[in-house]
C-alpha cells in the first residue's frame, strides 16, 4: 500500500480544513516546499498536492508551488484542485505533476473527463469525494445526486484504474477512516482505491493495508503529531 502524505494549499501555505469547510482552516506551515522535502527525507515517495484555491476558483492557481516541489524533489506527485479544462491539465503536467486527480469535472463534464482517461490512461485519477454517499464538487461546497459507488463503477467502465475516495464527514476529524464504505467500494468495483480522510493513527493505516487499499492519504495526523515521519518511513 502506498503511503501518501497530503499538502493542501491556500494562499501559498500548507493548511488543513475540517470536513472541507474553508472557514474551518488551520495554517500549519508557510512553505509547502519545505514540508515536501521533509517527506522525501523521511523516505516517502508519494505526495498528494491539493490546490484548494484552485478548487474554489474552478481553475488551476498554485501551479508554481507544484513546479517548485516537482523540480526540487523526486516525489511522485498527484495534483488536484480546479482541474477542469484541457488548459489546466496541460499546465499541471508541464509543471511536474505525475498524475492529475479530477473530481468536479467528472461530474460536470463527463465527456471531457472520459477523453482524459482515454488519452492519458493511468496518469488520471478519479476523485470520488462524498458526503452521506453523495458526490461532492466545487471544492466540496456542492453535492450532486450521485451515489459514490455508482459514480466509481461508471468510470471504471470507461477505463479509470485508480480512485481517491474521501468521506468528507471524516476529513480532519481524527476519528478514523470510513472502513465500511471502503470495503464496499473494493468489493463492488475491484478498483485501486486510495483511502482519504480520517486517518489518525498507524493502526488506521495497518487496517487499510489489510483491507487491500492501494494507498492511503495522511494529512492532519502528521501535522498534529499523531503519526511521526519515522513511523511512515517504517510503513513505506
Amino acid at each position: 500500500m502506498k503511503i501518501i502524505p497530503a499538502i493542501d494549499i491556500i494562499n501559498g501555505r500548507c493548511v488543513r480544513l475540517t470536513q472541507g469547510d474553508y472557514d474551518r482552516r488551520k495554517v500549519y506551515m508557510k512553505n509547502p516546499l519545505d514540508v515536501a522535502k521533509s517527506y522525501e527525507d523521511a523516505g516517502i515517495q508519494h505526495l498528494h498536492l491539493v490546490d484548494l484555491d484552485g478548487a474554489k476558483a474552478s481553475k488551476i492557481v498554485n501551479y508554481s508551488i507544484l513546479e517548485k516541489i516537482a523540480s526540487e524533489t523526486k516525489l511522485i506527485i498527484d495534483f488536484g484542485g480546479g482541474i477542469k479544462r484541457d488548459e489546466d491539465l496541460k499546465i499541471a503536467f508541464e509543471s511536474g505533476a505525475d498524475k492529475v486527480t479530477g473530481g468536479s469535472i467528472a461530474v460536470q463534464n463527463p465527456t471531457s473527463f472520459s477523453e482524459w482517461i482515454a488519452n492519458y490512461g493511468s496518469k488520471i485519477i478519479l476523485g470520488a469525494d462524498s458526503k452521506n454517499r453523495k458526490i461532492a464538487t466545487q471544492g466540496w461546497t456542492e453535492l450532486a445526486d450521485i451515489d459514490v459507488i455508482d459514480f466509481i463503477q461508471n468510470y471504471q467502465q470507461k477505463g479509470i484504474e485508480e480512485v481517491i475516495c474521501t468521506d468528507i464527514s471524516k476529513d480532519g476529524m481524527m476519528q478514523g477512516p470510513s472502513f465500511a464504505l471502503y470495503a464496499e467500494i473494493m468489493q463492488r468495483t475491484k478498483i485501486d482505491l486510495i483511502a482519504s480522510g480520517g486517518v489518525s493513527s498507524v493502526e488506521d493505516l495497518q487496517v487499510l493495508r489489510e483491507m487491500g487499499c492501494a494507498g492511503a492519504i495522511v494529512g492532519k495526523a502528521i501535522y498534529e503529531g499523531r503519526i511521526s515521519l519515522q513511523e511512515l518511513k517504517e510503513l513505506c
